[in-house]
């Protein structure tokens, strides 16, 4: 049964179906996220969670079904750039910053825009755009770094710079693929305070296999299965659902 849009959802999707060659990603998906909130998506390999995020940031269009964005924008209508600037930032699992610039610049790259790299880099920023950057970098925890050639970074710290470089495009919504694959224990820890940091402000979608990184976020969770929500609810929730078990948790 559709669900009914709950008034100034964020993003609304309602049973999106999109197949490939005989294969059904996704299968009747209907899933809410209101604005300032943080969801964690979870499910076996295969489940969906890619297309999902796919679907929503226009990089595919779906058979069937219904995408919205802040309650009447049809995001089945644009494509990813134009998406992007709508408000919703994704952020894929393997870094994309650029190793030979350093923080600052990245970040200042990131701001710039539409403008080209040699443009941007001799682009004159004023105070206020300065000060941005500033607070980018001590939001994820970088001020220390600022002038550090970011090819010199660990794993965890090229996720979170560019996880800075979605935030100072002041998105709306963050969706973060598997932030936490290849990073320590303290730079996974240090990620899950970054998020509900974040999720103070932003709202985000973070599609993770660390079931204790997602304990640390303390948000709800969706589980996907064969393209379709198999449960929602606290992490205890999910964990105590028999068929997410014989699905996912019990393999």
């Amino acid at each position: 049964m559709p669900r009914h849009i709950e008034q100034k959802a964020l993003l609304y999707v309602d049973g999106v179906n999109v197949s490939f060659d005989g294969f059904k990603a996704l299968n009747n998906l209907s899933l809410i996220m209101k604005p300032g909130e943080m969801q964690a998506i979870i499910g076996p390999n295969g489940a969906g969670k890619t297309t999902m995020m796919d679907v929503i940031t226009g990089k595919i269009r779906p058979d069937s079904g219904t995408v919205l964005f802040r309650d009447d924008i049809d995001l089945t209508r644009y494509d990813e750039a134009a998406i992007a600037k709508l408000g919703i930032g994704r952020k894929f699992q393997k870094p994309s910053v650029i190793e030979s610039l350093t923080i600052f610049e990245n970040l200042e790259l990131a701001l710039s825009g539409q403008r080209g790299v040699f443009q941007s880099l001799f682009f004159k920023l004023t105070a206020d755009q300065a000060g941005r950057i500033d607070e980018i970098m001590a939001l994820v925890k970088l001020e220390d770094r600022r002038d550090t050639l970011a090819g010199s970074l660990s794993h965890g710290q090229k996720q979170w710079l560019e996880i800075g470089m979605l935030l100072i495009q002041d998105p709306d919504v963050l969706l973060i693929d598997e932030p936490a694959a290849g990073m320590t224990d303290a730079e996974t820890a240090r990620t899950a305070e970054l998020f509900r940091d974040l999720a103070k402000k932003y709202s985000l979608v973070v599609v993770e296999h660390d079931m204790e990184f997602i304990e640390a976020l303390d948000c709800r969770v969706t589980v996907l299965h064969e393209g379709s929500v198999l449960a929602e609810g606290s992490l205890a929730q999910v964990k105590a659902n028999q068929k997410v078990v014989e699905v996912y948790l019990g393999r």
